[in-house]
């Protein structure tokens, strides 16, 4: 069951990927119809302030069409085969859904609570889906049919016909059982989604009276989740549904940024919602302390390693907003240190958002400019350096106590491996041997030094791909592959046939050639105790 939420929490991020190009769009072009921040030329009549509401315009799209978006992008990583013919299907059965629904509000909606006459608009319960009047069922209502048509795909879409009917063959024998699903699934959603709504106002209410220490149970369980990839469900319906603000605090904070600009008042004050997007603030500051720790706390001989290996992924954390490089560093080794993690970052998101900080402040620096800094400085800039000052204290924190609980428990963080592991990738004959043999491959009892036979590659990704795939028991022994954003996950079908994670850390190196030969390459690395430097 985990492996099939993962595997739908990874689906879910495929579209996650194209808002952030987009949200920074909009920030941009905010600020260049800023007069505050741009002068006169920027006014509303002037031909400057009419090309930026062009490209503002154009970079509103994601946000405007999110359920569509979903509908057609979960069967990319759900649907087993023919995933373009499922994106079709899916899309096809949303609109029949809608309007189907449709019909049947205009009939009956009054006997359901929903006044279907008036125009579709936030805060009425409707919506204009695909120029469809409907009932708003946002993202939640796109990822139940969507979820529908990948069901029905993978399990009828190679189903045979006679052959007087093939013209049914395929996609089409999709849509024909699904245009009959649609009928009761329209209906339930007519009869159940207004009293959704009801409770979903609800939960806005409960959320933003709670304040700070909502804000610190909602970051806690985004972070502490992370590693099952769970915390998808917790942040994507604050970010793109009305749960604590209308639309979601991504396109509301956005939204709103001209009226920001024009007020002195707390950002926490003028757009509590934004406090739910203050998990950001662990992807910048966190690294440089955790990083700092794990340097300090290395062993001589291996500083320099442990700073090439730290610096690139605590940058990709801090512009990017991509944290699992830097967390899964340690997350398998100290799981005590990430649950350590996950509270610090709740707990620096409840100061920031008691100091008054709020905004779009979920991903990196390069979102954080973009979207905050830069259109409110001129109004806010004392909040926004009180924000750093914070963070930069959190980072000392982190650094205090990562390097306490890796030093008081003797955790084996990067750099504080046992000088004399050695490493050595191995073949599947290899593997299958030692089995056979009751040793493991790649440990001390494991003397073979025969050259490899199965890994003959030039270097590069094809050969960090291959060694990764022997480390793992070879092809046979893969039983499931999914991936989110920055991760693959791996299920295997025998796991003692698994290499030590040495081996999986020392084949990330950038040449892999066969033992034997001599080292050409550039070795981005440096590793102390590099086995195929002959």
């Amino acid at each position: 069951m985990m492996q099939k939420i993962q595997r739908f929490g990874g689906a879910m991020f495929t579209p996650v990927l194209l808002f952030a190009f987009s949200g920074i769009m909009v920030g941009l072009c905010t600020v260049f119809q800023s007069e505050m921040i741009i002068g006169s030329i920027a006014a509303p009549e002037t031909g400057w302030y009419q090309f930026w509401y062009v490209i503002k315009e154009g970079a509103w799209t994601l946000f405007r069409q999110v359920p569509l978006l979903f509908v057609i992008a979960l069967p990319i990583g759900l649907a087993k085969k023919q995933n373009a013919r499922a994106c079709m299907e899916a899309f096809v059965l949303y609109l029949t859904f809608n309007y189907m629904l449709a019909a049947m509000l205009t009939n009956w909606g009054s006997s359901f609570g929903v006044d279907f006459s008036i125009e579709a608009a936030s805060g009425t319960g409707l919506a204009s889906i695909a120029s469809i009047k409907t009932l708003d069922t946002g993202m939640i209502g796109a990822l139940a049919i969507a979820g529908i048509v990948v069901f029905l795909h993978n399990r009828y879409f190679d189903t045979e016909l006679p052959e007087w009917l093939g013209v049914f063959k395929g996609s089409s024998f999709i849509c024909l059982i699904g245009f009959f699903v649609m009928i009761p699934v329209a209906f339930l959603f007519m009869a159940i989604w207004p009293r959704v709504q009801s409770l979903i106002a609800g939960m806005q209410s409960f959320f933003i009276s709670s304040g700070a220490l909502g804000i610190w149970v909602y970051t806690f369980c985004e972070r502490i989740l992370i590693p099952t990839g769970l915390h998808h469900f917790i942040y994507m319906p604050m970010a793109y549904e009305s749960i604590v603000v209308e639309g979601g605090f991504k396109a509301a904070w956005a939204l709103g940024l001209p009226e920001f600009a024009k007020s002195t008042e707390s950002l926490s004050t003028l757009f509590p919602a934004g406090g739910f997007a203050l998990y950001g603030h662990s992807k910048v500051f966190a690294p440089i302390g955790i990083g700092a720790a794990f340097y300090v706390t290395a062993k001589p001989n291996k500083k320099k390693e442990v700073l090439g290996l730290m610096l690139p992924v605590a940058l990709t954390a801090a512009f990017a907003g991509i944290t699992e490089p830097i967390e899964f560093t340690f997350l398998f080794i100290a799981p005590v240190l990430f649950f350590v993690h996950a509270l610090l970052a709740a707990t620096l998101a409840m100061v920031e958002f008691m100091a008054g900080v709020s905004g779009e402040f979920s991903s990196g620096l390069i979102n954080w400019a973009a979207l905050n800094w830069l259109p409110l400085g001129a109004t806010h800039g004392m909040t926004y350096v009180i924000q750093v000052v914070i963070g930069l204290v959190f980072s000392g924190i982190w650094f205090i106590v990562f390097r306490f609980m890796i030093l008081k428990m003797n955790l084996a963080t990067p750099g504080r491996e046992d000088d004399d592991e050695e490493v050595k990738l191995v073949s599947k004959k290899e593997y299958k041997a030692a089995k056979a043999a009751g040793t493991v491959p790649g440990s001390d009892e494991d003397t073979s030094n025969d050259p490899k036979e199965d890994v003959k590659v030039e270097g590069g990704n094809a050969a960090k791909a291959a060694a990764f795939l022997e480390a793992l028991g070879g092809k046979d022994n893969i039983q499931d592959v999914t991936n989110c954003a920055t991760r693959l996950r791996v299920t295997v079908k025998d796991d003692s046939i698994v290499a030590p994670l040495a081996v999986f850390k020392k084949s990330r190196c950038s040449w892999l050639g066969t033992q034997g030969e001599s080292f050409t390459g550039n070795c981005r690395f440096k590793c102390s105790k590099c086995t195929r430097r002959i």
